[in-house]
């Protein structure tokens, strides 16, 4: 009898001891399913997810496996070199091991003007705390002069990135010229070519549409692609090769990002310079809020988001132009005014004259005379913003707004669709889950 009370009261706390168990792993699963989320949360930067795109960025690093989530086009050998050459590390971290804990981004995009390119470098070497940041080079197409001057600048951190699908980089198939695409206001029905007409009945032109891909591309590699900022959450300046830089600009546009959210908490950017590139300032003892500019324009994450999840806007207006395109559809969607923060005296200068894509052709290249002579004065040399100026605002600046039509020129399907692409590739919500279930041997159901 004893025997039988001894055995029953061993299996009882046999039985105790299993459910305790059983307790305990549910709440270490529970406390790792909490993990989980909040490693997933950190991971889209706490800004809230409206659409799928946004959700979670994947960081891959692998090329292949960012092109089969995506239906890009096929790659050339050529294509995929340069893209491989996207993920090398910066150059000059001998020389400049670490960035200044408020580093502010420099992204420097360019085509085939090495002319410009030159002044633009030597303008940025003078640039007060330059050695302070990193600077990407963002390239449309690959040119061996252009890669020379780039890979010759000592004076901080340099990463160059190349767009992959630019149409320079394809000679015989889309996004280039293909041998069955439709030319210029071609009947597709008549002639049995490719292609589908802009607006204006013209067919599309590679050298033009690359403006506008390459700018996107950019955008999208530049805040979720990239190892080096697509964790960085602070602004991120973004300047074209022919933008002179004067010294005081990078400590200027520190200080104009500083006092933003006091002097202008509904201004979604910084510019170095005014919208109408015409313009040097009006000279004021104020800072200035206005529509943003194309010039030494600078964002923080929170923006890009906003931007990003307008994709379908800016992937489907008819205009070539990166710029008119958000101007006219992207910012209007906001559904309030988009302001950019500026000083009195602009920090920046737009001196090209040449079109971006009039570089070095065979018979004529766009030199402007091989001279840009433009002035310095010693107040541009050190930071001239002050944070006890008040803001004057520009309400109902002319330019382009919500309404107009667009230029035309991106009327093609497969453009609009390579534009989706873009901003889908860096973005795998439920394969980032997916892997890390199996690390923690949970299962998961994603959260829509």
């Amino acid at each position: 009898m004893l025997s039988v009370v001894s055995s029953m009261a061993n299996y009882k706390k046999s039985r105790l001891k299993d459910a305790a168990l059983k307790r305990f792993l549910s709440v270490v699963l529970v406390t790792l399913f909490g993990v989980l989320l909040l490693i997933v949360s950190l991971r889209t930067n706490t800004t809230p997810a409206l659409d799928g795109l946004d959700q979670d960025l994947s960081g891959s690093d692998d090329i292949l496996s960012i092109n089969e989530k995506v239906n890009l086009p096929k790659q050339n050998d050529f294509s995929i070199q340069l893209e491989k050459r996207n993920w090398l590390p910066p150059r000059n971290l001998d020389l400049y091991p670490k960035l200044a804990k408020d580093h502010i981004t420099i992204v420097l995009y360019v085509h085939n003007r090495p002319q410009y390119l030159e002044v633009v470098v030597k303008s940025l070497s003078k640039v007060v705390g330059i050695s302070e940041t990193l600077l990407i080079v963002s390239h449309d197409g690959y040119f061996e002069e252009m890669n020379k001057i780039v890979e010759g600048i000592k004076f901080c951190q340099v990463k160059q990135i190349f767009a992959p699908y630019s149409p320079h980089v394809f000679t015989d198939s889309f996004p280039g010229v293909s041998s069955n695409d439709c030319k210029e206001k071609d009947d597709a029905g008549e002639k049995h070519c490719n292609g589908n007409p802009d607006q204006y009945g013209n067919h599309r032109s590679p050298k033009i549409v690359s403006l506008k891909h390459h700018w996107w591309w950019m955008m999208n590699t530049v805040w979720d692609g990239l190892k080096e900022t697509r964790r960085h959450d602070g602004h991120i300046l973004f300047i074209e090769e022919d933008h002179f830089i004067f010294p005081n600009a990078y400590r200027n546009l520190q200080h104009l990002i500083s006092l933003k959210p006091n002097k202008c908490p509904d201004c979604y950017a910084a510019n170095l310079a005014p919208c109408d590139v015409s313009s040097r300032g009006e000279g004021w003892n104020s800072l200035i809020a206005e529509r943003m500019g194309n010039v030494g324009y600078a964002f923080n994450r929170t923006v890009w988001r906003k931007i990003h999840r307008k994709a379908k806007e800016f992937c489907f207006f008819d205009d070539y132009n990166w710029d008119i395109t958000m101007w006219a559809t992207v910012y209007p969607s906001f559904g309030s005014p988009v302001y950019t923060l500026r000083g009195p005296r602009t920090s920046a200068v737009h001196f090209g004259k040449c079109g971006l894509h009039q570089g070095q052709g065979q018979s004529a290249a766009c030199i402007d005379n091989g001279s840009v002579n433009i002035q310095v004065d010693d107040t541009d040399k050190v930071a001239n913003i002050r944070s006890e100026w008040d803001v004057r605002v520009y309400d109902n600046q002319p330019g382009y707004k919500a309404g107009f039509k667009g230029w035309g020129g991106w009327g093609d399907d497969r453009d609009q669709q390579m534009c989706l692409d873009f901003a889908q590739m860096y973005h795998s919500f439920n394969t980032s889950l997916a892997v890390m279930s199996r690390d923690f041997s949970i299962s998961i159901i994603p959260l829509l």
